[in-house]
């Protein structure tokens, strides 16, 4: 792998890939793995493509929830965060291939984001959100854990909590950062955790990282309603490409 990376062309290709993908997940919050193994696999094995993706998915989940809502955002999600780690694990050891999942979620996705784009926003009553809570932490742990992709139900669980746009923002990177720990436990107790194949992705943390600052320095200067209608139609071209990735 890291001989491969040094190779000028492959090293270009990733430097753009997840310089295009920080930035999209600094923009709306999220779509730095589905962005960039999807092009990657274009020119890579799917293992080396998910590979280069451990650290700059880690470090941009560790830098997006910061902010002045981490705290408020923590008392009122933890029971969603705490419910991910479980699920995730579980979900880790279901003896299913991921891709068999993958055209659902992509047409829950585009389901869900087209429905977005023509009414108007949903608010949960603050009864449901207390009630609802373990249970979606829970299914998106298990969803996670069978796919390696973290949308479905959080993102729009998240999307319905009525928060301001950085809020948003932060919430998700909150959600990312659990589902991304806890995979990352679960394929290791399975021991199908390369470390080696996985030292690669060092070299794309950088531009992940700044494609993120990037698209946060530009997410400021949205006003809400673009900003709305970016996130749906980001979310309309990521269930495309899932439900693309599993039936192709």
């Amino acid at each position: 792998m890291l001989r491969r990376m040094e190779q000028p062309p492959l090293l270009l290709l990733v430097t753009l890939v997840f310089l295009i993908a920080g930035t999209v997940k600094g923009l709306i919050g999220l779509g730095l793995p589905t962005i960039s193994v999807g092009l990657l696999a274009l020119v890579l094995p799917p293992a080396e493509a998910a590979a280069l993706l451990l650290l700059p998915s880690l470090l941009t989940n560790i830098a997006q929830p910061a902010g002045p809502e981490l705290r408020p955002l923590l008392r009122r999600l933890w029971p969603t965060l705490v419910a991910i780690l479980p699920g995730t694990l579980a979900g880790s050891f279901v003896i299913v291939s991921g891709d068999a999942a993958l055209p659902a979620l992509g047409l829950a996705l585009l389901a869900y984001a087209g429905w977005g784009l023509l009414t108007p926003p949903l608010r949960l009553l603050p009864t449901l959100e207390r009630r609802g809570a373990v249970p979606v932490g829970l299914a998106t742990g298990l969803v996670t854990g069978a796919t390696g992709v973290f949308v479905i139900p959080a993102v729009p669980w998240f999307a319905a909590l009525g928060l301001p746009r950085d809020a948003l923002v932060q919430a998700l990177g909150l959600g990312f950062l659990f589902a991304t720990l806890a995979l990352g436990a679960g394929l290791a107790l399975q021991g199908s955790l390369s470390m080696p194949l996985a030292g690669g992705s060092a070299l794309a943390v950088a531009p992940a990282l700044a494609g993120q600052w990037l698209g946060t320095r530009l997410r400021g200067r949205l006003s809400a309603t673009t900003f709305r209608r970016l996130f749906y139609v980001a979310l309309l071209a990521l269930g495309a490409q899932l439900a693309w990735r599993g039936i192709a």
